[in-house]
Formats: structure tokens, C-alpha cells, sequence
């Protein structure tokens, strides 16, 4: 079982129930912060000390306040979290189901578990706490398995992220290319871009570009 822990949630009433779950787990060492940064700084001060923490329980979103942060979001804290300690266990514990960006976090992030903030949510990030800390099996919600089947975004890059997301809001299509050669994103031609938005549409069955940004949202895409 793991010995030090780190959780990243802003609401207090979750924070509770997930303190509450580490501790019938008999887990020795259990911290709480509020704010990425301090969880960024939390894993750095461990790491330097000697007593690295061993998982990670993170929120995805953390309402914004008087305090100025520069990490504003759970999957960003993740991403600069798992390039600092590779080898740490990390689980995701959060309202948001679109398909894409979970499957990004289980796949680019690694993350080791989706559990998703519901019903039955504390018995699952219990759950998958226990797996998570005797296998590299990754956990997930039971009603999002599909997540792992589904091909819909199977075919979509980087490249296509950032074309949906310029797209989403406000760029226009006649406004990417100048867009993507300020961004030093590369292939940036008008052709090139013409051609993957169509292929886009073609896809994702879309009818436009609303009709694409309006679906890729729905997936978590933009």
C-alpha cells in the first residue's frame, strides 16, 4: 500500500470523502493542497528531501480565486508532474467524461486511474487506489470503458487539436495560416490546413466547421 500521498482538490466537501477513503486504507502519510502550484511545489520539496510521495490524487478543474497561480488546471499540474517524477502513481478524480480528454491523460499523461466523480465515485477511487498500488493495470470508471474502444478520435494528432482549437476560438480558416507560423506550428500552408479540415469533416461526419468545433467539443477535442 502506498505510504505518502498527495491529493489536489478545491472543494472542500470532496476533499473530505477522499481524506476519509486514504485513511480506512491505513495510509501513513496524507496531504492536502488546494492550488497545482502548491501540488507542483509539494512534489518538488519531496522529491529534494528524500521522501518523494508515492501517488497523486488529482482534480482536473479548481475554480479560479483572489490568489494568482500560474498552473490552472489539474491536467497541466500532471503533465509538468510526471516529467518531474516519471515513476509516480497518479489518479485523476474528477466530474469531466469526454472521451478525448481522458483517453489523452491515460495515454500522453499515463495517468495510472480515471476514476469519475459520481454516485458511487468513493467506492471506485478506492478501488482503484488498491489495484493501482499492487499492478501497472490501469483503472477506470466502469461506465467509461467504452473510452478505451472507442476509434472516433484514433485518427486525430496534435495537429488537429490545435486546428479545432484555433477554430473554436474565433480563428478563421483564412486567419490559420498566419495563425500557425506565429505558433511555429509546421505543416502551416493553406492547402495543408484546407486538406485536414476537410479530412476533419469527412471524419467526424460534420456539415461544417460549427457543426466540427460543436462535435469536438462533445468529445473534450476543443
Amino acid at each position: 500500500m502506498f505510504k505518502r500521498v498527495l491529493v489536489a482538490e478545491d472543494i472542500d466537501s470532496i476533499n473530505i470523502a477522499v481524506m476519509q477513503t486514504l485513511t480506512d486504507l491505513k495510509i501513513e502519510h496524507i496531504d492536502h493542497v488546494k492550488y497545482c502550484d502548491d501540488a507542483l511545489l509539494k512534489i518538488k520539496k519531496g522529491l529534494n528531501s528524500g521522501e518523494p510521495y508515492d501517488l497523486f490524487i488529482s482534480d482536473l478543474s479548481f475554480e479560479p480565486d483572489h490568489r494568482e497561480v500560474q498552473i490552472k488546471s489539474g491536467d497541466v499540474a500532471i503533465e509538468q508532474i510526471r516529467n518531474l517524477q516519471p515513476e509516480l502513481k497518479i489518479i485523476v478524480y474528477s466530474i469531466e467524461d469526454k472521451g478525448f480528454k481522458i483517453k489523452s491523460l491515460l495515454e500522453q499523461s499515463r495517468v495510472n486511474a480515471y476514476v469519475h466523480k459520481g454516485r458511487y465515485s468513493i467506492d471506485q477511487l478506492k478501488a482503484a487506489i488498491l489495484q493501482v498500488s499492487k499492478s501497472d493495470e490501469i483503472y477506470l470508471s466502469p461506465h467509461l470503458a467504452h473510452v478505451l474502444r472507442d476509434k472516433s478520435t484514433r485518427e486525430i494528432d496534435d495537429f488537429d487539436v490545435e486546428l479545432i482549437k484555433q477554430l473554436s476560438i474565433g480563428i478563421t480558416q483564412d486567419e490559420l495560416e498566419n495563425r500557425f507560423k506565429e505558433l511555429g506550428i509546421t505543416p502551416n500552408s493553406k492547402s495543408t490546413i484546407e486538406k485536414r479540415l476537410s479530412k476533419l469533416k469527412d471524419h467526424f461526419r460534420a456539415n461544417n466547421t460549427v457543426h466540427l468545433i460543436a462535435i469536438a467539443k462533445d468529445l473534450g477535442i476543443a
